[in-house]
Parts: structure tokens; C-alpha cells; sequence
């Protein structure tokens, strides 16, 4: 959805003097605005006796932003060597670490139990034996198949590359269990972008369901169950925002019922990303060219490898014009690239866009820069963090184009085969 009024606020004050520091493009993103929606995280689930959000690294990989989750208690999920890495270097260990691969590497594997390890998250069966020491806390990430609908941007659970499959379940902590793990989790992804909170309370309810049948068949108990990210953020105007309150409120009577059933209260785990930061980000760029043909195409100093969703997805993302209001024309708003999908809008109704007007681009917070690349050799550009007093902080510089030449740069290595 459209930054808050607040951010807005705050944002249009100061931009202009930004950008005469800087320069554009950037994303700029707003401390206050994660903050609290951490704090309204933290609150929505008050009913269950342990909550953690496990920060999604994917979604914002910047030590300054996983710093703000760090302080806020939460812990970093990680599905990478970069992100594991990312984490530790800000401090965060053991289970304060949730890494979950797929197709894991020995490579991963042994970074993973490095440096304090972590929680590991199995993706599939054949990994047990692969496991070069089996941990005391072993995770599995479930597939139900069948047994439960994907939400729409996820699909059919049968089609994902993901998870354990549901008649794999029971011998996978069999296993585990056999090569001396002691402590286990129960995870799941299911939703992305999902703004229904229903469907994450019966995502709860499934687990639970399944952490009674395994802790039946197998005299274990659970230490956690993890309902995944994929909580979800408006994006466009006039769409209902997730109901996070209802959302923890409906899933603490849950555990609240698990708990007189059984004696237990597992601790309950979130991964949000988007919806920890996508709201809280703009893209920041200047028109540069106005191009009349069969369309109106306003052209930016920025281009989809900044913010790819739009033109990968066709995702909708709302763009403001610093100073002006209104819908008094229909353009497309075009980077530079040389592919035609390089676009963030089409067809959108602005105002009047003149070149040296400034654009913000709203909710890329969370897969923006992280999902930017280098075609055409464009460097993906800088990133800054608006402080609470007011200040604004460099976080990520530029890159440069000795940046993406330096892997040019090695000693010659030539291989000649026999024969």
C-alpha cells in the first residue's frame, strides 16, 4: 500500500535536501515504521507463552536493517552462505538462527554447525544421512500435498520443490531421532503475500494437528512450530491490510487449547520479511526523459534491476510525484535497460511529470535491492536508512563499475585435457 501518512509526512519534508545530498536513485528506508510494526508483531501474539519473528534475510539483507531485528529481539531466517554470514557478523548465533536450504550443499551444511551453529530446517528426507553431525534440534519443513491448498501466489503444494511430503513426515523424525537428535521443530511455507489472516490461523491449527499425531506415534515432544512468512502487505490503493491482532489473537487460543490437551505449550516462530519492511521502503528516482510516440513513456534514472517485481511479476507498486497531486495523465515510467519489460508502471495515471521532478516508488522495502542484478551493467544503487530523530544514514553505498569488473580481475588459469 502507499507509505503511512506519517512516512509520507515525514519523507516529502526532507526529500529534496536528501537527494541534493545523495543524488538518486536510492532506496530509502524508515527505522520508525519497522519499529513499530515489530512492536504490533510482538503484541499480536502475547497470548502464546514464546513468539519469535525470525527476520526473513532474503527480504532486506543490510546488517543496519538486521540490526533493528536484532534489538527488537527477533532472530534471522537464512536460506544461504551469504545470509548466515550476514547474520553472524552482527552477532546472532545459535538458535537465534534458523537456516533452511533446499538442495543443501556440504559446503552448507558446514557453515550452518559453524561459529555456534543454528536451528536447521530440513527440506527433505534424503538430507538426514547427509547431515555430517546430526544437532540436539532438528527441524523438518513440512509439505502437506493435498492435505492443504497453497495460498493463490504459492499454488499446489504437490507442484513446490519444497518440504517433506506428508507420508514422509513420521520417518523423518524417526530418523533424526535415530542419529541422537533429541529436540525438534515442525515448519512450514505455505503463503505469500497472504491478507487473509484466516488462512494463517488454519497454517497454526494444521501443525498443531500434526505435532499431536508425531508426538503420538513417537513418545516426542515439540519444542516449536514455524507457520512460515508469507504474511502479507497491501499494495494498492484501498486494499484491506492483513488483521494481525485477530490473526494472534486466534491462533493464542490454539496454543492455549494445545496446551491444557497436553501438558505443553510449544514456542511459536514467524519468518516474516515483506511484511516486517516492504511498507517501510521507497525507491527514490529523478525523471530524466519524456518520450511521445504511440504512448506517453516517462523516463527515470532508475530501471528494473533496482526493482525487478514489476516487470518479473507485473506487480503493482504505487508511485508519488515529490509536490504533486492528481491524475492528470496516463504514462508508462521506464527505466533504461534494454529489455521492454523494464518497467514499474503502465498505463498509470500521475501528474503531469516534468524531467527534474522527483518520483518515489512505494513498498520495496523488502525484494528491491536485494532482488536487483547487473544487466547491462547497471550498478544497483545505494541504499539509506531515515533514523527516528530525523537523520539520514548511508547503509549501502553504490556499486561502482569496479565493483562488477572485479571478477574480471584473476590469476590465469588454464586447463588442458589429456588427449
Amino acid at each position: 500500500m502507499p507509505v503511512s501518512n506519517d512516512y509520507s509526512i515525514r519523507l516529502e519534508q526532507s526529500l529534496k535536501e536528501i537527494v541534493e545530498h545523495y543524488g538518486t536513485p536510492f532506496h530509502l528506508y524508515d527505522e520508525k515504521g519497522i519499529r513499530e510494526t515489530g512492536n504490533t508483531l510482538i503484541e499480536a501474539f502475547e497470548g502464546v507463552e514464546f513468539f519469535r519473528e525470525y527476520f526473513a534475510v532474503k527480504a532486506l539483507p543490510n546488517p543496519a536493517v538486521m540490526k533493528l531485528m536484532q534489538s527488537m529481539g527477533f532472530g534471522f531466517d537464512c536460506s544461504s552462505v551469504a545470509e548466515l554470514a550476514l547474520s553472524r557478523q552482527i552477532g546472532a548465533r545459535g538458535e537465534e538462527i534458523m537456516f533452511t536450504s533446499n538442495n543443501t550443499s556440504p559446503k552448507e551444511f558446514a557453515t550452518a554447525a559453524a561459529d555456534g551453529g543454528c536451528v536447521l530446517n530440513l527440506d527433505d528426507i534424503s538430507l538426514i544421512d547427509k547431515v555430517p553431525e546430526m544437532p540436539e534440534l532438528i527441524c523438518f519443513r513440512y509439505n502437506p500435498g493435498e492435505r492443504r491448498t497453497g495460498n493463490s501466489i504459492i499454488g499446489n503444494p504437490v507442484e513446490s520443490k519444497y518440504g517433506v511430503s506428508h507420508d514422509q513426515l513420521l520417518d523423518a523424525y524417526r530418523q533424526a531421532k535415530a542419529r541422537g537428535a533429541k529436540r525438534f521443530g515442525l515448519h512450514t511455507m505455505l503463503a505469500s503475500n497472504e491478507l487473509n489472516h484466516a488462512y494463517m490461523v488454519e497454517t497454526a491449527r494444521m501443525l498443531l494437528e500434526r505435532v499431536e499425531w508425531i508426538s503420538a506415534e513417537l513418545d516426542i515432544a515439540f519444542d516449536f512450530i514455524n507457520i512460515g512468512g508469507g504474511l502479507g502487505i497491501p499494495y494498492r490503493l484501498g486494499e484491506k491490510p492483513l488483521d494481525i491482532v485477530s490473526m494472534g489473537r486466534e491462533i493464542g487460543k490454539l496454543f492455549q487449547l494445545f496446551k491444557t490437551q497436553h501438558g505443553y505449550m510449544p514456542k511459536l516462530y514467524v519468518e516474516s520479511g515483506r511484511y516486517m519492511t516492504g511498507p517501510h521502503g521507497v525507491l527514490v528516482t529523478s525523471a530524466i526523459n519524456r518520450k511521445e510516440i504511440y504512448r506517453t513513456y516517462v523516463g527515470v534514472d532508475s530501471c528494473m534491476s533496482s526493482l525487478m517485481r514489476p516487470g518479473m511479476y507485473g506487480a503493482y507498486h504505487h508511485i508519488s510525484v515529490l509536490g504533486k497531486t492528481g491524475e492528470d495523465e496516463t504514462v508508462d515510467v521506464v527505466g533504461s535497460l534494454c529489455e521492454n519489460n523494464d518497467k514499474f508502471a503502465i498505463q498509470r495515471a500521475l501528474p503531469q511529470v516534468e524531467d527534474g521532478d522527483l518520483l518515489y516508488i512505494h513498498d520495496t522495502g523488502a525484494h528491491g535491492h536485494s532482488m536487483g542484478f547487473n544487466y547491462n551493467g547497471k550498478p544497483r544503487p545505494k541504499e539509506l536508512l531515515l533514523r527516528e530523530d530525523g537523520s539520514v544514514e548511508m547503509i549501502r553505498r553504490e556499486e561502482s563499475l569496479n565493483d562488477l569488473f572485479a571478477t574480471l580481475t584473476f590469476e590465469q588459469n588454464i586447463f588442458k585435457p589429456a588427449g
